[in-house]
């Protein structure tokens, strides 16, 4: 009889992991993926929409079309996981049993935490959001523009920076960039949560005139006075506030008691597997790992998972583990940006930004859906030259 995965999530790294254990091990595997929309959406091009560089339509594709033929899919909500029992419970009744289960369920947005937060800010981290903050974005006629990060850990960390170097171009070409004013409100005492990359984007932001406010942790938004308060004690005063909004682990997680109270699961950072839990693994943001929760997180991780599962079916020693690699791009306007590559033992040491960087990075938004999902992610990096 067949092993049987069930993979919940279809992002890239739950589509990545059952595309390659059914590659894998074929007819010794049957492979389900459990998404409860069945539609696979790229949340990098999120950045893009907010500022009118790209249609949303572009960014959705349907799950089954990037899934192989052998791979099932279950257009279904999982609300709650049975370890012992080896199952997994549908919201419109009945259940999956498994052999293997691969948590890949990402994180959600919980605007609602924060008072004020929902009625008062605009946010680039989901496709409506994008899309609304787009719309005020073009009615936008100049002002105060604070952009901030509503709690840690979060989605993209890159995307706060990204957002006001790509505003900040914005609103040059839109000639209001003279009655207008950006700054970055950071929860930390630098402007990114790695200090390297921030000594290469903070010397930009000066130079570009973006203001910079570190330790403000936000507390709440009074919309009717336009103020954003800190647990500081600060107040700053806005025309147009973008946040970044807390972020949780999926309830599917909690309500399972696989999670620690944030919902994250607490996870091996070598093997991937679930804390108690041997032939369940996680990946991607819903893990407690100490790394970035990206899509290029997950994307290196799903391999370690699928190899793995793949030694356990063949009652092999598995042997691969994850060293904790991430490769990410930071977009610093004027076509340049830099790339983040590092792991566990090794911080990034990010080059000046270039128009190299920036033109992989297109490259590799444009190539995403026949690449990074079924495993044909090109591993050539460009050569890299100075210039910022």
């Amino acid at each position: 009889m067949p092993a049987r995965v069930v993979v919940l999530g279809g992002g890239v790294g739950g589509t990545l992991a059952a595309n390659l254990l059914d590659k894998e091990l074929k007819s010794d595997v049957s492979v389900t993926v459990v998404d409860p929309t069945g539609m696979h959406l790229y949340q990098p091009g999120f950045l893009y929409v907010a500022l009118g560089e790209a249609n949303g339509r572009w960014l959705s594709r349907d799950e089954r079309t990037l899934l192989r033929p052998g791979v099932d899919l279950a257009i279904e909500r999982a609300i709650r996981v049975h370890p012992e029992a080896g199952t997994v419970q549908l919201e419109r009744g009945g259940s999956l049993a498994w052999d293997y289960l691969v948590l890949a369920t990402g994180a959600r947005l919980v605007p609602e935490q924060i008072p004020g937060l929902v009625e008062g800010s605009q946010e680039f981290y989901s496709l409506d959001g994008a899309e609304r903050l787009r719309e005020e974005l073009r009615r936008f006629k100049g002002g105060y523009i604070k952009v901030g990060i509503a709690g840690i850990p979060y989605k993209c960390p890159p995307a706060p920076v990204e957002f006001v170097f790509m505003l900040e171009e914005y609103l040059r070409k839109r000639e209001i960039r003279d009655r207008s004013e950006v700054t970055l409100l950071s929860p930390l005492n630098r402007a990114f949560t790695i200090e390297s990359a921030s000594k290469v984007v903070q010397p930009i932001m000066e130079r570009r005139g973006i203001g910079l406010e570190t330790f403000f942790n936000l507390e709440s938004v009074d919309p009717s006075a336009n103020v954003v308060s800190s647990l500081e004690g600060d107040k700053a005063e806005y025309d147009l506030l973008v946040l970044v909004p807390p972020h949780r682990g999926q309830q599917v997680i909690s309500d399972s008691e696989l999670g620690d109270p944030g919902g994250w699961v607490p996870t091996d950072k070598l093997t991937l597997q679930a804390a108690g839990h041997d032939h369940v693994f996680a990946m991607g943001d819903c893990t407690n790992l100490p790394i970035s929760k990206s899509g290029s997180t997950a994307h290196f991780e799903a391999p370690v998972i699928a190899s793995r599962i793949a030694s356990l079916v063949r009652g092999t020693a598995p042997k691969s583990n994850y060293g904790g690699r991430v490769m990410c791009f930071l977009e610093t306007g004027n076509g340049k940006a830099t790339a983040l590559r590092f792991d566990y033992e090794h911080p990034p040491t990010p080059p000046q930004p270039n128009r190299a960087w920036h033109t992989a990075k297109w490259l590799f938004n444009r190539l995403y859906w026949e690449t990074v999902p079924q495993g044909r992610i090109p591993e050539r990096e460009p050569k890299e030259r100075s210039g910022s």
